[in-house]
């Protein structure tokens, strides 16, 4: 079984996305197959607008609580997790919170890693919220269905995902999808006057920037926690419950958190990195129950103008915490967060606005109703890939360029063929990475992890 699952080397051998469009319109061509379903034009206010979740954890709960917040005439009506008790409880509190709205009957209830698939023929518009290595090859389902999509970010966490994505925005653009990303930051209303004030000259010529994501561990599910309660699990089913700490289903916490403030950058600049270059390791942090992944991270990325940002995401107890993103003009430096401006043009937002988390679904429903323009799958692809680019350089020790980064032939997901087999069969698969026999995950070590050539089999 364990062929099954192997990194996809047809993507991943391809030669920088920059140079590759024509076989990324062959990818969308190929999504093009189904045809577009119905809204896809707009939908008038009193159409009732379907919606399937897909990845019931906590983030995604939210998100269908606040998309089931947007109006009356909206229900969920599928649902699609691999656990059994992630759906029930978040079927019970979703009912809880919108009885008339929860409107999902028992045989559209799917389990399994084909269940996104299933689900997302009952819906208008499907909201992706699994662990993120899962994000590119359902994102691209989707739009082959002619869904509308809100995805959490990180949209992806390696290159191939990247490449798929960016495929699927494009084909979700000729159809006339909807797509929203889970950077909340661009529909809150201090950010965007903000970065509006920048990108009008406010501060003069933006020459560096910083941004940060310093804080604590997050969540951690132990094995001997989770065995206690499920059973004996398979490593699979293990790495599944406790996917933060694991690469392919992750990306390392530079995607999973720090994205947030690296999308802030890119919205500044108004484009990606070119190359990067940083430190990062896991000093604090130990255990089999942490995986395999870096407790710091510490990254320059330079930008096109050569301007550099001095990143920094950390979990670390007993240290300073930040998060946070700044910028330095010719004329002042700026708090973009804080939304203050200081120097020759000082300045403080004094405005008020919804809560960023609701606002992002409201415009989207807007958007889908009133067939506005509305695809952020670009710049959340963008984002993600700039997170992916920062942790290849920490992992490496190198210094990697976008375009070098774009060439990398080393997977780190898993994903591809999983849902072609049964529940049973797919636990039972081995992940990209396994405990030693001290029940510890090798973890990478910069000068030697090499980044860009593929793993041998």
């Amino acid at each position: 079984m364990s062929n099954l699952i192997v990194p996809d080397h047809s993507v991943l051998s391809r030669r920088s996305f920059l140079s590759t469009s024509s076989k990324v319109a062959a990818g969308a061509a190929a999504l093009g197959a189904l045809p577009v379903e119905r809204f896809v034009h707009g939908a008038s206010p009193g159409d009732t607008i379907k919606v399937a979740l897909v990845g019931m954890g906590g983030r995604g709960s939210g998100a269908a609580n606040q998309a089931l917040s947007t109006g009356e005439s909206v229900k969920l009506v599928a649902v699609a997790d691999v656990h059994k008790d992630r759906m029930e409880g978040s079927l019970n509190q979703l009912k809880n919170a919108h009885k008339d709205k929860v409107q999902v009957k028992d045989e559209n209830k799917f389990l399994g890693f084909d269940a996104y698939k299933h689900a997302i023929k009952d819906a208008d518009l499907v909201i992706l919220a699994t662990p993120p290595g899962f994000r590119p090859m359902q994102f691209e389902e989707a739009i082959r269905q002619g869904k509308h999509v809100f995805m959490e970010k990180p949209v992806c966490v390696d290159v191939a995902g990247y490449k798929k994505v960016i495929a699927a925005a494009q084909e979700a653009k000729k159809k006339n999808l909807k797509v929203g990303v889970g950077l909340q930051r661009h529909h809150q209303a201090g950010y965007l006057e903000t970065i509006k004030r920048l990108h009008d000259g406010q501060m003069g010529d933006i020459v560096a920037m910083r941004a940060y994501w310093n804080g604590n561990t997050p969540w951690v599910q132990k094995r001997a926690d989770l065995e206690a309660k499920h059973g004996k699990l398979t490593e699979l089913q293990y790495q599944m419950r406790n996917w933060y700490y694991f690469v392919w289903l992750c990306g390392d916490h530079i995607c999973e958190q720090h994205i947030h403030n690296l999308d802030v950058i890119n919205w500044v600049k108004r484009g990606h990195p070119v190359k990067a270059r940083g430190n990062g390791g896991c000093e604090t942090r130990k255990g089999p129950d942490y995986g395999e992944i870096f407790d710091h991270h510490v990254v320059e990325y330079t930008y096109e103008d050569g301007s550099v940002c001095f990143s920094q995401c950390r979990h670390q107890l007993g240290c300073w915490n930040d998060v946070s993103e700044h910028a330095v003009g010719t004329k002042g430096v700026c708090n973009i967060g804080g939304y203050t401006i200081r120097g020759e043009n000082q300045w403080r937002f004094q405005g008020k606005g919804k809560d960023a988390y609701q606002q992002e679904h409201d415009d989207l429903f807007d958007a889908i109703r009133n067939d506005k323009p509305f695809n952020e799958a670009f710049y959340g692809a963008d984002s993600s890939m700039t997170a992916v680019l920062g942790r290849m350089a920490t992992y490496s020790g190198k210094e990697i360029s976008w375009d070098d980064a774009l060439k990398s032939e080393v997977s780190d997901t898993m994903v591809k063929n999983i849902d072609k087999v049964s529940w049973e069969e797919a636990i039972k698969l081995t992940p990209p990475t396994v405990p030693g026999p001290d029940g510890m995950y090798s973890l990478p070590v910069p000068g030697k992890t090499d980044v860009l050539k593929a793993r041998k089999a």
